[in-house]
């Protein structure tokens, strides 16, 4: 874990925290957040989702973070030139706190906005005064002219200015009901919005303030190595976040938090895959913060897989599973994976699935449109097996025991 510094006068509601860097490097550039009064903890909130507090998320992605404190009294009483005055003496202190973090490096600093529009705007301005801010995020506000430093825009709903505005990238996001929808113990907290928007807010940052960059294929490698030739639990939950998670999509098996998902990678993963398991990588894409693979999942069926087919007892017979996993990385550790495969054709390869079922209501049955070993060999080589011949698949009357 990180260290917390905190310096705040408790009679008021502005302070600056420092979070230092929870990636494993434990160092990386400066990130200034500024969140408002407004961001309350609700208890009913934080059960319902693993996102941490941005501070907490940014350091995980390898940032040395100062969170600035602008309370209700700055935006209702003070004129625009205190406002801007008051918000250039917290970028100061911000920037003073992260130049003294040993674990902080590089000149270039990054500042996201969690705020109303009038703080934004006129944090925008205090933004002039400060030339190692070298890229702007605002969660709820976009600039109407030009803007001196580059910015990134998150908006709520379909709304956007009619003109492009030069500096500024813009996004919206249409279910999003308020600008405060990436903070996870708000009621607006919408979780694929906030997905979409952090990946965004990593692409625009990161070649701002000269990263921080990891080898993701690597992490990813590291992870199933001991997944599934090291099979240690232990090392294997080293590579992830606090709080991570698994979702086999197929058979909604995984684990939701630290503590689910080691019992999880216990009881029902490591030791339950056969013991000539494998994987065959057959394409990757990495992004950002993902890594997207196809590959095969080979084994011999000599024990019940819990994850895969749970409840089913070993039926002997070689599987080869394409399988798709999109996988998010967070710094350099693991935050979830979504691992889906067709469930079908493993119970054709298994001889689980019959050619023909009845079809409801009728005398008829239909040739279910599954296919086996095929599914693995195609993804493999496209001129292993025809296409398309399900595409002459018809529904048949029911045949009587004996015809």
């Amino acid at each position: 874990m990180s260290a917390i510094m905190v310096s705040y006068d408790h009679t008021s509601y502005p302070c600056v925290r420092i979070h230092t860097p929870l990636s494993r490097r434990g160092t990386g550039p400066g990130l200034i957040i500024v969140s408002g009064d407004d961001y309350e903890v609700h208890d009913d909130r934080v059960s319902q989702t693993l996102d941490p507090h941005p501070t907490k998320k940014w350091a995980e992605e390898g940032y040395a973070v100062a969170e600035v404190g602008v309370g209700l009294v700055q935006r209702e009483q003070h004129d625009r030139v205190d406002r801007v005055l008051e918000l250039k003496n917290q970028l100061t202190e911000a920037v003073d706190k992260l130049r003294a973090t040993p674990e902080c490096q590089g000149e270039e600093i990054g500042l996201i906005a969690f705020h109303h529009e009038h703080i934004s705007r006129h944090l925008l301005d205090a933004v002039k005064e400060f030339p190692q801010i070298k890229a702007v995020i605002f969660y709820g506000w976009s600039p109407s002219e030009a803007s001196h430093v580059p910015v990134l825009a998150h908006l709520a709903g379909n709304t956007r200015p009619s003109s492009h505005v030069p500096g500024v990238t813009i996004y919206t996001y249409p279910s999003a009901k308020d600008h405060l929808f990436a903070l996870p113990t708000h009621a607006s907290f919408l979780a694929s919005a906030v997905s979409v928007s952090h990946t965004r807010c990593l692409s625009f940052l990161k070649p701002k303030t000269k990263g921080p960059y990891f080898d993701l294929e690597a992490i990813w490698d590291e992870h199933t190595r001991f997944e599934f030739e090291d099979r240690s639990v232990e090392e294997t939950m080293k590579t992830m976040v606090d709080e991570p998670y698994v979702n086999h999509v197929p058979t909604l098996t995984g684990g939701i938090g630290r503590a689910a998902l080691t019992r999880f990678y216990r009881d029902h993963f490591i030791f339950s895959n056969p013991d000539d398991a494998k994987l065959e990588l057959v394409s990757r894409t990495v992004g950002i913060d993902r890594v997207v693979d196809e590959f095969l999942f080979q084994c011999t069926h000599t024990r019940t897989i819990d994850w895969l087919i749970p409840g089913i007892p070993p039926t002997g017979r070689k599987l080869s599973v394409p399988m798709t996993s999109i996988v998010n990385i967070r710094g350099d550790k693991l935050y979830h994976e979504h691992i889906a495969w067709d469930q079908g054709t493993v119970l054709r390869q298994l001889g689980l699935l019959p050619e023909y079922l009845p079809f409801p209501g009728t005398q008829l049955e239909y040739r279910v449109p599954v296919a086996g070993i095929e599914t693995s060999s195609k993804m493999v080589d496209e001129n292993s097996c025809a296409s398309n011949e399900m595409l002459d698949y018809q529904v048949r009357e029911v045949r009587e025991v004996g015809e």
